[in-house]
């Protein structure tokens, strides 16, 4: 059975004096029980909105978005984006035969949306399309113009490069879509500001397991864990994960690391986790003296876990998108594969 990888475009994480917004189309054919289509609009790395194929409804994913935007958005919206669906779901039957495929499990994505810096103001855009898991189509807004790493893309982004679709796009980045960036930083600064600190402990399923350092139920995102041996710095083999959003807004991560039953006996470790400015240390974790602490706990936590942008891959694995994005020189006389609506 043919394995599904899907694109997760590059979700562009920010500091404090960079904001962004975000939306993630998904479109996919050959897959039962699952949206055809599906829109996640992301704001600083959160999900404020989503709409599927299934519900046909665009829906607020924060509490501030329904308080501040009436029904006339979401109904507005939501119309939109059934139009979306239908040319997303007309772009897969395009990339096929341009790939010299007529059946299987396929899928389309676009990634769009822009930064800006509220210190210099500065402005930046992006739009980034990719195929079954790979790169396709993206903006290189500095220099002006789409391109595209495979053959099979070049007929759209000269196309889009010609007739001005590319223009239309970028006025569009630099102008309404900052507005509305700025709108629901406005809207949602209460909750965007809030300052939680991480839940530390240490975890571990038997003693030849590795040891789990997790911290979860922190906001904002930025936090890095690291572990000290005998009160030294220490750096081997360690296993950072990745930041996973939890249900109520907050953040978990968590760091493991490999070391024998008679090092850990022998040798004093510690985790310590940083977030804005304070650390949590060694007294303030499970230690590891004493009863480990079942890992079935933090794995039944994750499982639990409502990413909402992985309503866009879920239960598939999801592709990491490279670096080292280059355009390729040809022609090629097919259609264009993307609707800009």
């Amino acid at each position: 059975m043919r394995s599904v990888v899907l694109l997760l475009l590059g979700v562009h994480l920010v500091n404090a004096a960079t904001h962004t917004l975000q939306y993630f189309y998904t479109a996919t054919t050959g897959i039962t029980n699952f949206p055809r289509f599906v829109d996640v609009g992301m704001l600083n790395g959160e999900a404020i909105s989503v709409y599927d194929s299934t519900s046909q409804r665009k829906v607020p994913k924060q509490k501030w978005m329904e308080e501040n935007l009436d029904q006339e958005y979401w109904d507005k919206y939501t119309e939109l984006l059934k139009g979306t669906e239908q040319n997303f779901f007309n772009n897969i039957q395009v990339l096929m035969s341009r790939f010299n495929q007529t059946a299987g499990v396929h899928t389309y994505q676009e990634m769009y949306g822009c930064e800006w810096d509220d210190e210099t103001e500065g402005i930046t855009g992006f739009d980034e399309d990719g195929f079954d898991g790979e790169d396709f189509t993206a903006m290189d807004y500095k220099e002006n113009r789409y391109i595209s790493p495979v053959s099979q893309g070049l007929a759209s982004v000269e196309k889009w490069n010609r007739e001005g679709t590319l223009q239309r796009y970028k006025q569009y980045l630099s102008t309404i879509c900052v507005e509305w960036l700025k709108k629901y930083l406005e809207y949602g600064k209460s909750s965007l500001q809030k300052k939680v600190s991480p839940q530390v402990s240490l975890l571990q399923k038997d003693p030849s397991s590795p040891v789990m350092c997790h911290a979860t139920g922190f906001y904002p995102r930025g936090v890095t864990i690291t572990w000290m041996k005998n009160g030294q710095d220490h750096h081997e083999d360690v296993d950072l994960g990745e930041l996973l959003p939890n249900e109520d807004g907050t953040f978990q991560k968590s760091s493991s690391l490999t070391v024998t039953p008679d090092e850990w006996k022998k040798n004093e470790f510690s985790c310590v986790v940083e977030h804005q400015g304070k650390s949590v240390t060694e007294d303030e974790i499970r230690s590891n003296k004493g009863d480990s602490v079942p890992i079935g706990i933090i794995v039944g936590a994750l499982g639990a876990v409502a990413l909402l942008i992985i309503i866009v891959v879920a239960g598939y694995k999801v592709y990491q998108k490279k670096k080292g994005f280059k355009p390729v020189n040809g022609s090629d006389d097919g259609s264009n594969s993307s609707a800009r609506t």
